[in-house]
């Protein structure tokens, strides 16, 4: 029978619903867990606001401070789904309290914070884990099959985009509760850290490391009105970001992010073209891998569409039948399986705080490549 994991979650916004929806279902589709999430408590300052939170989704009880939730005894693992600059202060302190930790991403504002991060989570020995949820589609993960067994050969070139357009208007403010990926001094950065980060966290699973960057950002609109303050304040976070890298495997790399592509709410797209074959994946279409293979010769040698659904699949034995194709949501409940898995088996669960460093200092190197329009070393 599984152990119960009494949960604390820390926010209530997009990725706290997110979350939280894969602990509730993981149960009912990976029976066979070691650990059950109990959902014991959820945090925020805002009592009114953290408590309809808690009543919608079935928390147990509430907490306005979050030095008070690690203080509990009857709280095994923390979620972080919190504004970037408070990711540092609450991991150590939840490391030194003995929790475990799943973190959101971006794992921190940068490469220093990072690393105490890491230490902190390594020297109390926690399990942790950051959500870079994409790795858990079974599209994604079948491609990083596929790659792992040399169905590609020798790799050439690595592709990937990230496009939205939610922030055209010049008179969407920044900051505040809503909008805090648009101030610096809560995200760090902007596209980069919050798009261009899971492009890089995917293509460094998929490809390997990333030796150098050349990079640059534009800010198209420079100045906001805050909402915090009312007072019309200069925006110092990227609208845009575009670089190029040299792989450590050889291969060359093309990344493009923007909040300013008009038409596009959520396009993350990524292509791979080796020597014996490529592969392409699009979210909009997240149950569907193209791939070509250049062994299969003669007049009908092209790409073909597979289908992400049969048995066979990752994760999808867990699911419906062939044919039947699941969703975004999915990639949440695959990432908690697996941490719960990990929690029997006592291996880590990828991406680590360690893992997600890696992807910190390709974005530290790509904003720092883009300040002084030179090539950075990762």
């Amino acid at each position: 029978m599984a152990k119960a994991l009494n949960l604390g979650m820390i926010g209530y916004g997009f990725m706290g619903r997110a979350h939280t929806n894969g602990y509730k279902r993981v149960a009912d589709f990976f029976p066979d867990i070691p650990f059950k999430p109990v959902l014991k408590a959820a945090c925020a300052r805002d009592a009114e606001k953290i408590k309809a939170f808690a009543d919608q989704w079935g928390y147990e009880s509430i907490e306005t401070d979050w030095r008070k939730l690690l203080e509990r005894k009857d709280i095994d693992a923390v979620d972080i789904c919190v504004p970037n600059n408070l990711h540092k202060e609450i991991s150590i302190a939840a490391a030194k309290a003995g929790k475990m930790i799943l973190c959101e991403k971006p794992l921190a504002m940068n490469v220093a914070e990072g690393e105490e991060m890491c230490q902190a989570v390594e020297k109390a020995k926690v399990a942790n884990t950051v959500w870079y949820n994409y790795r858990r589609i079974p599209a994604v993960t079948f491609a990083k099959k596929l790659i792992d067994e040399g169905r590609l050969g020798r790799i050439f070139h690595y592709r990937a985009n990230f496009l939205q357009d939610w922030t055209i208007s010049a008179e969407l403010p920044q900051g505040g509760a809503g909008l805090w990926r648009l101030d610096a001094a809560a995200a760090g950065s902007g596209v980069t850290g919050d798009l261009l980060a899971h492009c890089i966290d995917t293509a460094l699973w998929l490809n390997g490391g990333i030796a150098d960057v050349s990079a640059m950002t534009e800010v198209f609109v420079k100045e906001r009105k805050h909402a915090l303050t009312g007072k019309t304040e200069k925006v110092t976070i990227d609208d845009a970001c575009s670089f190029l890298c040299h792989f450590q495997n050889g291969s060359l790399g093309l990344f493009e992010s923007t909040r300013y592509a008009r038409g596009h709410k959520a396009l993350y797209t990524f292509e791979i073209n080796g020597e014996k074959g490529s592969l392409k994946w699009d979210l909009h279409d997240l149950h569907r891998l193209e791939i070509f293979e250049y062994s299969n010769e003669g007049a009908t040698r092209g790409w073909k569409s597979v289908h992400i659904t049969d048995g066979d699949h990752p994760y999808m034995g867990k699911w419906w039948v062939p044919g039947l194709a699941i969703g975004y949501e999915h990639s949440f409940v695959h990432q908690v399986a697996d941490f719960l898995y990990s929690l029997g088996s006592g291996e880590p669960c990828h991406p680590t705080f360690r893992d997600a460093l890696e992807t910190q200092k390709v974005c530290d190197a790509v904003i720092s490549s883009a300040k002084d329009h030179s090539w950075k070393k990762v």
